[in-house]
């Protein structure tokens, strides 16, 4: 296991990035295969799970993994990284376990093929940026000087304006539906009037800024990923839209105000 371990840590970089090349190629293949998440769920995809149940399911392997590297590291609270594990574990606390006990209670169920596959997204992405920030990082690049750093400043700054953006857009659209009720209704005011899915610009947005926070190679993959998933995404609730409201609003783009 050691042997393992050591050769895991000697070839770090090349396996992120070879993982930053697997996300690349997921990109361009879910332009043309839609994932069966709320909408667009489909029974093609095999036996299905609770939606509630499912987001639990997935997104908890994130938090819960980061929070064992957090308290199993050599260097975690000899410096600031402790800061990066935080607002990690914040952002998966909300996805894990608050978030799905909002969504309100649908006949939709989520296939689990895609409940495993983003179990299997999150267990390599969580042990990439555990593994390196409790193990592989230098101390000395996470003091007094990196909090107030341009890089951090910045860094911090647009992970809580995309947390902000992520949550306020998830909010407004669970309060679309009232209880009874089926079907879709188009969202509109705070950014929804610019973007179709302004809740997926707002996470593709925190990750961008952990990625600055983090300037390492494992935050820069999971920026890579992140935008490689929602992206495309973004792009199937776009189409899906404009197909199904006729007045559908010309200026809404599809996840980058004013350009796509």
């Amino acid at each position: 296991m050691q042997e393992l371990l050591l050769l895991f840590e000697k070839y770090f970089d090349p396996i992120s990035y070879i993982w930053m090349t697997v996300a690349a190629i997921v990109f361009v293949t879910m332009f043309f295969v839609t994932a069966p998440f709320g909408r667009h769920t489909s029974d093609k995809w095999g036996p299905t799970i609770n939606n509630k149940l499912a987001w639990v399911i997935m997104e908890c392997p994130s938090f819960l993994i980061m929070l064992y590297y957090m308290f199993q590291g050599v260097n975690v609270f000899s410096s600031f990284i402790w800061v990066l594990f935080a607002v990690w574990l914040l952002h998966y606390f909300n996805r894990s376990f608050i978030f799905p006990l909002r969504l309100k209670s649908t006949p939709r169920k989520m296939p689990f093929a895609i409940t495993s596959m983003a179990i299997f997204f999150n267990l390599i992405n969580g042990n990439l940026n555990g593994y390196y920030l409790s193990k592989l990082a230098n101390p000395a690049d996470y003091q007094h000087d990196w909090l107030s750093s341009p890089q951090f400043i910045a860094g911090i700054v647009l992970f809580f304006s995309g947390m902000y953006i992520n949550m306020r857009s998830d909010s407004m659209l669970i309060a679309l539906r009232k209880p009874g009720e089926t079907g879709y209704k188009l969202p509109t005011g705070f950014l929804f009037e610019y973007l179709a899915s302004p809740n997926l610009f707002g996470e593709i947005i925190e990750w961008l800024g952990f990625a600055l926070m983090a300037k390492n190679v494992a935050g820069t993959c999971f920026f890579v990923w992140t935008a490689a998933n929602l992206v495309p995404r973004a792009k199937n609730h776009f189409d899906w839209s404009v197909q199904k409201f006729e007045n559908y609003p010309k200026k809404r783009k599809v996840i980058i105000p004013f350009v796509y």
